[in-house]
């Protein structure tokens, strides 16, 4: 039997919906895909001793929040919009494909709270506003938005077709806020006002989470675009919006750089990567309708503003915003909303005044109730002395106090394993060795020559030894930094202290090996010093003098 025309016109648009809906799972997949590059971005501003609690929070986030939001967050949003509430469970399977797609723009909203409050947040703190934003205050702004289209002025509705205000703009809001109510890190103002720059742990981190980021940054803009709309391939939008977004994301980064060398006669690292970031946030409300030369406009403006923005904010704000994640994701949000009227192609804007009239109040709407929602949860925190660890804590790191790991416990690479020496050494001149004393060896070593020693020292006989992280100077000279644009000295050098207690062991021989593991010909190789141990005890056996060590 031939086909009826209805049935191929059904056929033919169950095709068309199929394609889509791979299509915007695909760029779900992307976005999820953000969150790997939030941890790593994260994870390289803070401190070392941060760094497991910074991971674990951005997988917490993704945790608690999709299922806040699937049981919870999706009904409120349909309150606000004006359909009742009707959670995501209470639809057909068909439906959450939709949740799902919803849920990852959601949790990318939450995440960047975590940057902002990085370094001091109790985790309890951070996971119940995570629990409260997927539940509550994100449903409201895209019930607001999207799901209701409640923003308007005239007949003008408030234009942001992937969430450049809906999303990153309230997220960076909202870490702004909490950091705020929070207060700044330990050590990170002085009394009298002036900032101290707390540099992260590695630059490597943060641009490899910048770049992974931008990968998925193309699901969230080129995914919210469907394949196939009303039986036409919507190609013309698709290639604006990839061209728009690359383009902001390149200039932001160049502008970025631009403004830091401007500053400081330096192009830093970490403020192009930031710039790249904010050149992606500035875009994302207005990707299908800005003409080609605005994605320029709006990426360079995006990345000139951050040096700027973060210098105020950290002055003259004395917030401490660990990340930055206002400047890249907050004010360059709101920066790319509100030009939407004035870069758009020709024939998108009717009236000029009319749109960004809509613009503004969709900005101010969705900032108000992020600041309101966000201070009033944190500031319950605070009185309740739950937003922020003990000082001893945050001085520890919150790696150890709050999960009780050490990130990178060990001090040197490679690890050499080595069992314990010989239990008799015979001397050839029939002499006792250290004169019958017990000697203790220090040395102040650079970390990055600790395996080296070790295994100088294992084959010297003499591999028990104790190793501790410490600081200090001697000859070395002080260096210059720059972190974020800001100089900073570093007169205290990291560095490996080596103690090795020995008394049949002849104490030259273990500084012999120590010089030789530890040795690069460059001032900062440190020192060793030899020191007699008026007596030692073994805890197990109660052995004294040499018989213990």
């Amino acid at each position: 039997m031939e086909p009826t025309l209805l049935q191929s016109e059904a056929e033919v648009e169950m095709l068309i919906d199929s394609i889509n809906y791979m299509w915007i799972l695909v760029a779900t997949f992307l976005i999820f895909f953000m969150h790997a590059g939030f941890a790593m971005l994260e994870a390289g501003q803070v401190r070392s001793k941060n760094v497991a609690n910074q991971l674990t929070k951005n997988l917490l986030t993704w945790s608690v929040g999709v299922t806040v939001f699937f049981l919870i967050g999706v009904g409120v949003e349909g309150v606000v919009a004006g359909d009742g509430f009707v959670p995501a469970f209470q639809g057909d399977a068909a439906g959450w494909l939709d949740w799902l797609y919803g849920a990852v723009f959601a949790m990318t909203a939450a995440t960047i709270v975590s940057g902002a409050v990085a370094g001091r947040a109790k985790l309890r703190a951070y996971v119940s506003y995570t629990f409260l934003l997927a539940a509550v205050i994100y449903p409201v702004v895209t019930g607001l938005t999207w799901a209701g289209e409640h923003l308007a002025y005239g007949d003008v509705l408030f234009h942001d077709f992937a969430g450049g205000m809906i999303v990153h703009g309230m997220g960076g809001i909202a870490g702004l806020t909490a950091a705020w109510v929070l207060g700044p890190r330990m050590d990170r103002y002085n009394s009298d006002g002036s900032a101290n720059v707390i540099p992260g742990h590695s630059l490597t981190f943060a641009v490899l989470g910048t770049l992974i980021l931008a990968f998925g940054w193309y699901g969230f803009n080129v995914g919210t675009s469907a394949i196939i709309g009303e039986g036409a391939f919507l190609g013309d939008q698709l290639g604006r919006v990839a061209l728009t977004t690359t383009a902001a994301m390149a200039c932001g980064a160049m502008g970025a750089g631009l403004v830091a060398w401007l500053k400081t006669g330096k192009v830093d690292t970490l403020y192009v990567a930031n710039g790249l970031l904010a050149g992606l946030a500035a875009i994302t409300a207005i990707p299908d309708t800005t003409a080609w030369w605005g994605a320029f406009v709006v990426g360079g403006l995006a990345g000139v503003q951050l040096p700027l923005v973060f210098e105020f904010v950290e002055q003259y704000l004395k917030i401490d915003d660990v990340c930055a994640v206002f400047p890249v994701h907050g004010s360059a949000g709101v920066l790319g909303t509100l030009l939407f009227p004035f870069v758009a192609a020709p024939g998108v804007v009717d009236s000029i005044v009319n749109a960004f009239v809509a613009q503004v109040i969709g900005v101010v709407v969705i900032a108000a109730w992020t600041i309101v929602a966000t201070g009033v949860i944190w500031y319950a925190f605070k009185a309740t002395g739950q937003a922020r660890v003990s000082p001893e804590h945050e001085r520890d790191g919150l790696d150890v106090s709050e999960h009780g790991v050490d990130t990178y416990p060990e001090f040197g690479q490679p690890d050499v394993a080595t069992d314990g020496g010989s239990d008799e050494v015979i001397r050839a001149d029939g002499g006792e060795p250290n004169d019958g004393e017990i000697k203790m060896v220090t040395a102040i070593v650079r970390p990055d020559r600790l395996g080296a020693i070790k295994q100088s020292l294992a084959e010297a006989g003499a591999p028990s030894l104790t190793v501790t992280n410490v600081s200090g100077r001697g000859s070395q000279p002080a260096k210059k930094g720059q972190w974020r644009g800001e100089e900073y000295t570093v007169d205290l050098h990291q560095k490996v202290k080596i103690e090795c207690v020995v008394a049949d062991i002849p104490a030259g021989e273990v500084v012999d090996a120590i010089r030789e593991g530890a040795e690069t010909g460059e001032p900062g190789d440190g020192k060793i010093f030899v020191m007699p141990v008026e007596s030692a005890t073994q805890i197990r056996t109660g052995k004294t003098g040499r018989d213990a060590v």
